[in-house]
């Protein structure tokens, strides 16, 4: 079993849904439908978030859910996941996951903090950010050094997403990192952070992150999310300057 994580004690049930929610107006799922306390996105692509089932709240879930969930994603000929928080209240829905032979995958960290903050970061010239897909800016996902099928996926999800704003760094000509937040549920949420490997360590990415906090300003939003890997260090690293803390760690449930 999962290690239960302690829950930031600022965030309630309306919290946990409404980033929940705009989490997928960000990865923007073929499909998503609605269960009583579920969100279920159906999606054939890498993206994780896409295409694996969600609690809207972090307590009293029936884990008989699972059932109807799954005959959901049978319907459509898709495998069943689950994204579950490694938190007390969802010790039932993790029980009846593992009793079914799922097993936890993944650790990831969800993470909330201020767009003040998060611009504070970068004192230089932030990324230049556009309401649509640019080629300068998916160019980044589709470089060498990333898989090139993953980066297909969310370069087509990010750019269908009716809620997102776009960034990239220039730097000599060559389109050098990239991001998008997603300005939704009064949410502004960070997806798709990418930094060309040759060039990390430079300050790219906080100008990534400066741009989408200015965008999130002028939308006058003021909190924002993001979710990342656990072992991810760099990534933490980069967060945790800009002021985002742990709100809870999830992993995925695979049934292998």
């Amino acid at each position: 079993m999962t290690t239960m994580h302690t829950e930031h004690s600022s965030l309630e049930d309306h919290d946990i849904a409404s980033l929940e929610r705009a989490t997928l107006d960000a990865v923007a799922p073929h499909a998503v439908q609605e269960i009583e306390g579920w969100l279920v996105p159906f999606d054939n692509s890498t993206i994780g978030r896409a295409k694996s089932a969600v609690p809207l709240r972090h307590r009293n879930i029936d884990p008989q859910q699972i059932t109807t969930i799954e005959a959901l994603y049978a319907d459509r000929d898709l495998p069943a996941t689950f994204r579950v928080a490694d938190v007390p209240g969802l010790a039932s829905v993790h029980a009846e996951l593992a009793r079914r032979g799922y097993q936890a995958q993944q650790p990831t960290l969800v993470q909330v903090g201020t767009v003040q903050q998060m611009r504070a970061i970068c004192a230089d010239l932030p990324a230049r950010v556009s309401a649509s897909p640019e080629a300068a800016w998916s160019s980044v996902y589709l470089a060498e050094g990333f898989d090139p099928v993953d980066g297909a996926h969310r370069v087509s999800a990010l750019s269908r997403s009716q809620h997102i704003v776009y960034a990239h760094v220039e730097d000599e000509g060559l389109s050098v990192a990239a991001g998008t937040a997603a300005l939704s549920q009064s949410w502004c949420s960070i997806h798709g952070m990418r930094t060309l490997p040759a060039q990390r360590g430079r300050g790219f990415a906080a100008r990534v992150l400066a741009g989408l906090a200015d965008a999130a300003t002028a939308r006058q939003l003021e909190r924002v999310f993001l979710q990342v890997e656990e072992g991810n260090t760099a990534a933490l690293a980069l967060y945790r300057r800009a002021g985002f803390t742990t709100a809870w760690r999830y992993h995925y449930w695979h049934n292998t």
